[in-house]
């Protein structure tokens, strides 16, 4: 994919895609959507790449949305971008709400709005300690639209949710880390390097298993327990017969690493 507002970088089974608007603390633009998305259709579908990590180039994660280019007709919905970042057809939270592989915020600045649901929508986040995040929409006339109503939630519970939506305030990102809206924070020349363990350590393990067990908590969100206890029963069988559960016996018997393939 070539897209000049999204750097696409692929190292061993780590797909990274950085935002990169820079200038504008990577404020997001339809353009900057459909490239984002292009990328990860292109992780999604390729084999090697198992886990998917999301950044921000210079200082920001993601700003929100440019309201500098809305105001001069450059915003959603300009070139044909409205079908990718709406209702109907593909839309960013719902491919990323699809993903079986892993994904994982890397949060090196501030996050804010479009930027703050960003990063609710990968099932990790990992602030730097320079990171703010926030939902500004009340303080712009505007609601959530990419997921944040039905993530935030879920993740921190109704009250706590209500606060962040209702008052429009920011939080560092250590509050972040409190409330549970991030899994940890390290120093900010850290960030790329924990975000990279972080990365490999799942990488490393059975890519089948770990796929199936996003699945298995995501559709748990929606079903009852019997319904997912069939699933995940339904799942196990599967995952018995693929060479990952052998090379995983094998390689406790023969006390060494596993080496899986997905297969």
């Amino acid at each position: 994919m070539e897209s000049q507002d999204i750097i696409y970088a692929k190292e061993g089974p780590v797909a990274t895609l950085t935002l990169n608007r820079p200038d504008r603390l990577n404020a997001f633009t339809g353009s900057m959507i459909s490239g984002l998305m292009a990328g990860i259709e292109d992780a999604r579908d390729d084999n090697e790449i198992r886990v998917i990590v999301i950044t921000g180039a210079g200082r920001g994660f993601c700003s929100g949305l440019d309201l500098a280019a809305q105001a001069g007709g450059q915003g959603l919905g300009s070139e044909g971008t409205e079908r990718r970042v709406r209702t109907g057809g593909s839309n960013l939270p719902t491919l990323m709400l699809s993903l079986d592989k892993p994904t994982i915020a890397s949060i090196n600045g501030p996050a804010i709005g479009w930027g703050f649901e960003l990063a609710q929508l990968c099932d990790i986040r990992i602030a730097s300690d320079k990171a703010v995040l926030g939902d500004m929409h009340v303080k712009r006339g505007l609601v959530p639209d990419n997921g944040g109503h039905w993530l935030l939630p879920r993740l921190i519970g109704w009250a706590k949710a209500c606060e962040i939506m209702f008052l429009g305030e920011r939080m560092d990102a250590n509050e972040a880390a409190r409330i549970g809206l991030v899994n940890t924070v390290v120093p900010h020349e850290e960030l790329e390097r924990t975000t990279s363990e972080w990365a490999m350590k799942i990488a490393n393990n059975a890519p089948l298993a770990v796929q199936m067990a996003k699945k298995q908590m995501r559709l748990g969100l929606s079903s009852d327990f019997e319904s997912n206890l069939e699933f995940s029963v339904l799942t196990q069988r599967r995952l018995f017969q693929t060479e990952d559960f052998r090379e995983g016996v094998r390689s406790f018997t023969e006390k060494r690493d596993p080496v899986f393939k997905g297969e």
